[in-house]
């Protein structure tokens, strides 16, 4: 009977250890938000709105281009080098991750762009204090690298913020880009791009270091918003531009561009008005 009831005592022990190992490996960490990556620059699309608007040439709206060509700069940096890693990360969403080891889990599939299939492989590790992230990427074939460290980054454990860092490319596997962002496990609310690479790639001084562009949401009619401060060619521009994410309409404020510290607005249809009171 002894004898029993110590084989009962020692099942039920095992059990509970099974199932709390079974249990760790059942919860898996939750990925950032696919926006915690990408700043929404699609209101200062010339190519959708040249659609929507048949826009005459000249200073009519010029309020717009100046805020659609200092926006489309950012834009240009994520569509030549960073759309690889950024689309490879968006793939991840859909995918069920493997637990390794160490509260350690891993995501891996295969990412086609264009003509070519990349090969992703994510790791996330839930640590005390955050998540830490990996993304390793690799393309076989002509024009192929070995598996690389493109980007990594931390997110809170309650899902409210966190840091991506982003390399260039494999050719040079060093940092180009800082991303800090803010909100919740479905929405971003504020993001910020940091442009940090040291030198470019003729291996001289990077002009544009130290360039940043935060975007986010705010109360009013002009509910969103970038802060840019970025190097223009010959000197570094600190600009505002505060748009209606509805209307269309908007303003922006930049005095090395326009000589003063005004606000300078357009409406729906992108055309130069006098700014409300």
């Amino acid at each position: 009977m002894k004898k029993i009831t110590y084989l009962v005592i020692i099942l039920t022990f095992l059990g509970g250890f099974f199932a709390g190992c079974n249990k760790e490996t059942e919860d898996p960490p939750k990925l950032p938000p696919v926006e915690s990556m990408n700043i929404d620059f699609s209101n200062f699309d010339t190519e959708k709105k040249h659609a929507a608007y048949s826009m005459s040439k000249g200073i009519e709206n010029v309020n717009w281009e100046f805020s659609a060509f200092v926006a489309g700069t950012w834009d240009m940096i994520l569509v030549t080098t960073l759309a690889i890693p950024v689309i490879s990360y968006e793939k991840a969403v859909d995918k069920v991750p493997v637990y390794i080891d160490d509260k350690t889990w891993e995501w891996r599939y295969e990412v086609p762009f264009f003509t070519a299939v990349y090969k992703a492989r994510l790791t996330g590790q839930i640590r005390t204090q955050d998540i830490e992230w990996k993304m390793y990427v690799s393309r076989e074939g002509s024009g192929g690298f070995s598996e690389f460290l493109w980007f990594q980054g931390t997110s809170k454990l309650d899902g409210t913020g966190g840091q991506w860092i982003l390399n260039h490319s494999s050719s040079f596997k060093e940092p180009v880009l800082q991303i800090d962002w803010e909100g919740n496990q479905l929405t971003v609310e504020k993001i910020k791009y940091t442009y940090v690479r040291v030198l470019n790639d003729s291996r001289t001084e990077d002009n544009f270091r130290n360039s940043c562009i935060e975007a986010g949401k705010q109360a009013g009619p002009y509910d969103s918003y970038y802060t840019i401060h970025y190097f223009n060619g010959a000197d570094f521009s600190d600009v505002i531009v505060e748009w209606s994410s509805t209307g269309k309409q908007g303003r922006v404020k930049c005095e090395q561009f326009f000589a003063d510290d005004l606000w300078h607005c357009w409406n729906g249809n992108y055309v130069n008005v006098i700014c409300p009171q």
